[in-house]
């Protein structure tokens, strides 16, 4: 059976094991595709301070998830592992950086492919165009925002924030 809900997917984790999705149930997510060598890395940064303030105001009830993706201009061709290093070393980043995967093409991740379905892009286009795009999703798990790569993390605050006062459940 296919996975009908945010919640059925379980994509590999940073050492290539399963990393369920529905222990997240009740939290606001922000999904984003990585990239280590992109002009846009510095994002990193802003994504670490939005999820340590979200998370000193509403604790426990917002993630953000980082999947790395090497499929624009070759801009993450590390391991899994140096991955890993690069941003907690670099950018400090404490929330999850799961294992590298593809957003577009025939083999793209199934979790990209669904949330591509939920929410495509300008003119209904569900291609990812580059690193750093963003999906937000509910609660609830329903994706109820996508934005391209040139939307800083720390101007989705207030959308974040409305979500989680409007569906988050304490825990």
């Amino acid at each position: 059976m296919s996975p009908q809900t945010f919640y059925d997917f379980q994509p590999n984790d940073k050492t290539g094991k399963p990393f369920p999705l529905a222990p997240l149930r009740g939290k606001v997510v922000l999904i984003v595709n990585t990239a280590s060598r992109c002009s846009f890395t510095p994002q990193l940064d802003e994504l670490e301070e939005l999820n340590q303030k979200i998370e000193a105001k509403y604790p426990n009830r917002f993630q953000i998830l980082a999947f790395p993706c090497n499929q624009f201009g070759n801009q993450d061709p590390g391991s899994n592992e140096e991955i890993q290093t690069f941003c907690r070393v670099n950018y400090g980043v404490k929330f999850p950086v799961l294992a590298k995967v593809e957003v577009n093409g025939p083999n793209t991740a199934p979790l990209w492919k669904w949330m591509k379905e939920q929410q495509p892009g300008i003119f209904g286009l569900t291609r990812i165009k580059w690193n750093f795009e963003k999906f937000l999703i509910s609660a609830d798990g329903r994706v109820v925002g996508r934005w391209w790569s040139m939307v800083k993390p720390r101007s989705l605050e207030e959308m974040i924030v409305k979500e989680i006062e409007n569906g988050g459940i304490e825990s």
